[in-house]
């Protein structure tokens, strides 16, 4: 059983997760701007022409409803989908034709709906694949001293073969293997899925401790309230499009009636 100082996040005296700054993020100060994107699947429209941002150091909530179109438009974003039409771009750079690996290289990483880890390797292997398309030996070293610093229950675990993890365990390594890639956008598929509400508190205190450090983060989540009082901004995503946008969402009308009780 873990007990409330093995889930208490370790602060980091002098790390920094996220990658240098670049020195214009894009024409319009954003490091992610997407516009018109459309998305199908055979004659379904999954994402019906959302446009949305997210810019350098900044933490943005996407939320909606189970079908909303919240999960492909990451995987587009990812390159793991393609979209039908639309544009994205990353540092002012079009995204449109880059495969999936290259975005992890200039600096997109996503940790997906379900985690994703590699079940059959240890939970130093998997952190090691994160870092698979770096070449700084040193730097690698260094970055997982700092995920072992920011997920502490990871070191007790550094051996063990990632499939037989708890879903709360699986969550901080999924997390920390998409941080050794050193992105500059890190986005977070329903982070909270499946995990007990102390494990929820864990994993949202380590969000909100990266971001902190500089990181931007797009953040699609189901539990709209914990997602809101995170994120400096957020989107409401019905049926494919973009209902509702700003920085007060958790005081809208609308988004209490559907998605936060009342």
């Amino acid at each position: 059983m873990m007990n409330s100082d093995t889930l208490s996040p370790r602060k980091q005296k002098s790390s920094n997760l996220a990658k240098p700054r670049a020195e214009m993020a894009g024409k319009n100060g954003a490091l992610l701007e997407v516009k018109g994107l459309r998305i199908a699947y055979g004659g379904i429209q999954a994402v019906k022409g959302i446009d949305l941002h997210v810019a350098e150091g900044e933490l943005v909530a996407l939320i909606g409803s189970n079908g909303a179109g919240k999960t492909s438009t990451l995987k587009a974003l990812a390159g793991i989908l393609p979209p039908s039409t639309g544009q994205i771009q990353f540092d002012g750079k079009s995204l449109n034709s880059v495969p999936a690996h290259q975005r992890v290289v200039m600096g997109i990483a996503l940790v997906p709906e379900g985690r994703g880890v590699f079940a059959r390797l240890s939970v130093s292997e998997n952190l090691l694949m994160g870092a698979y398309s770096r070449s700084d030996d040193s730097e690698i070293k260094e970055d997982l001293r700092r995920m072992y610093e920011l997920f502490p229950r990871l070191v007790e675990r550094r051996d063990q073969v990632a499939g037989t993890l708890s879903g709360g365990e699986q969550q901080m390594l999924a997390m920390a293997r998409a941080l050794m890639s050193r992105p500059r956008l890190l986005m977070l598929d329903e982070p909270s899925m499946g995990l007990a509400p102390l494990m929820v508190k864990k994993i949202f205190e380590t969000i909100k401790e990266v971001a902190a450090q500089g990181m931007s983060i797009l953040l699609v989540e189901q539990n709209a309230r914990l997602a809101l009082q995170v994120a400096n901004r957020g989107y409401v995503m019905e049926s494919g499009a973009i209902a509702l946008s700003g920085e007060s969402l958790l005081g809208n009308d609308a988004v209490r009636r559907a998605y936060l009780g009342g």
